[in-house]
């Protein structure tokens, strides 16, 4: 850029007045026949000072200029330097308020969070306390039912046991009877009830005659009497239960005299 405004100056009209100069210097030296007089040495080193003064001022004053050019380009890029500063300096400024406007609303997302967060808290806490408190009840609802069905099945068991031995009792009366219509129809009627039984899980069973007695399924009519390993089973008084597997009562029984010898009985 300074090449191409730099200012040309012409150089001859100098050079011109050099030769001018340094020609009249010689002009004066050789004129003087003798030696030259104090005025004449004073012309010529005026002459030749004045002439070298005009061959170097041109250059003096080109290299003037260039520096000013070369000055007023560097202010021109210092101030297009200064402009770019300005606007990077307005693109920094907008950059800083778009993030704080950022980060305001970064910090107004953020309180919404946790305020969003804390009723979440508090609802997940409540809930979870009402669930609490509605499985506490709901478990003491069905503990109380439990216990209700548990007394209703007692109840029931007992009744239908004491139903099932009646009709067995009858059963027993009409073998002996000596009627055998009527031991039959008594025997029919027995078995409805015992299949009506067992379809609610209640199981009746007797001792066979002949059958060994077992401790575990047999109980002997007279209280506290022990049984021999080997004793066997005559009649069965009362008959036994089972309820879904598990023994209710067990068959009453008496033991065949014959083999009851060593039956041990209270004392």
């Amino acid at each position: 850029m300074s090449d191409a405004i730099a200012p040309k100056l012409s150089k001859w009209p100098f050079f011109v007045g050099d030769g001018l100069l340094l020609g009249t210097a010689y002009l004066v030296e050789h004129q003087s026949k003798f030696a030259p007089g104090h005025w004449e040495l004073c012309l010529v080193v005026l002459c030749v000072a004045g002439g070298a003064l005009l061959a170097v001022t041109p250059f003096l004053l080109e290299y003037a200029a260039l520096v000013k050019v070369a000055q007023a380009g560097a202010l021109s890029t210092v101030v297009s330097e200064l402009k770019n500063l300005e606007g990077i300096a307005n693109q920094i400024s907008g950059a800083t308020g778009k993030w704080q406007d950022a980060q305001e609303q970064a910090d107004r997302t953020a309180r919404g969070a946790r305020e969003i967060a804390d009723r979440m808290t508090g609802e997940v806490k409540s809930f979870t306390e009402f669930m609490q408190r509605a499985n506490d009840s709901e478990r003491a609802n069905l503990r109380l039912e439990v216990e209700k069905f548990k007394r209703g099945e007692g109840e029931w068991l007992q009744v239908l046991v004491r139903t099932l031995d009646h009709v067995y009792a009858l059963h027993q009366g009409a073998s002996r009877s000596g009627q055998p219509k009527l031991a039959e129809q008594v025997g029919n009627f027995q078995m409805a009830c015992r299949d009506s039984a067992r379809r609610v899980g209640l199981a009746p069973f007797t001792a066979n005659e002949g059958e060994l007695f077992d401790a575990q399924r047999h109980q002997l009519a007279e209280e506290g009497a022990k049984a021999p390993a080997d004793a066997v089973v005559a009649e069965t008084i009362a008959t036994g239960y089972t309820f879904q597997g598990r023994l209710v009562r067990p068959a009453l029984v008496r033991l065949d005299e014959g083999k009851a010898e060593n039956i041990e009985h209270p004392i």
